[in-house]
């Protein structure tokens, strides 16, 4: 069944998005035109928006707008919200990384299961040099799980229910997101 995209203008109560210091943010972090985006590291939708991401939206806009990246783990979902929460433990490890564990989880998500998650996190945690039983253990950890839970309710308040859900000023895009529509949003907010 194909996905239509749902582009609803929305009324914005100031600016789209800002930063927290434990958010994980590409591009500009400094910018005032934000991007918040709302994904599911288990949503095949989500997996295909990395891709618009890494091949054109950053190389774009990496210097210009800080894309802010929360979670929406989907309940339907059997280990999502596990992965956001360990994707968060590995963001306040380095800033970096935390960008990478969600490329990758995102990249492999055929390969992860509810089963083989852990073992994919302690691999992971192998390769870049973390402490693979603090990775485990953070899935535990309910000041991450909180934070997740929190990201879930603001998106929840926005009138968030399908992900990839993308924020650009008063315009949001949900599901299958065209790239020239987000484009022209975010080309209208660094104008504004």
């Amino acid at each position: 069944m194909r996905i239509v995209v749902t582009l609803v203008l929305m009324l914005a109560i100031g600016p789209c998005a800002s930063a927290a210091h434990n958010d994980v943010v590409e591009g500009n972090p400094a910018s005032s035109v934000k991007v918040l985006i709302y994904e599911d590291l288990q949503c095949s939708d989500c997996a295909r928006f990395r891709v618009m991401m890494d091949d054109k939206i950053l190389p774009r806009y990496g210097r210009k707008v800080a894309f802010i990246h929360r979670d929406f783990p989907l309940g339907k979902h059997d280990w999502a919200a596990q992965a956001a929460v360990a994707a968060r433990w590995v963001n306040e490890q380095s800033g970096e990384l935390g960008i990478i564990i969600r490329r990758e989880i995102l990249a492999e998500q055929d390969a992860i299961t509810a089963q083989n998650l852990k073992q994919w996190l302690i691999d992971f945690a192998y390769r870049n040099h973390l402490d693979p039983k603090d990775i485990v253990a953070s899935l535990t950890d309910q000041r991450l799980i909180a934070a997740v839970d929190q990201d879930r309710q603001a998106a929840v308040a926005r009138g968030v229910s399908r992900v990839p859900a993308v924020f650009v000023g008063g315009v949001a895009f949900s599901e299958t997101i065209i790239f020239d529509d987000l484009s022209r949003a975010i080309e209208d907010a660094i104008a504004k």
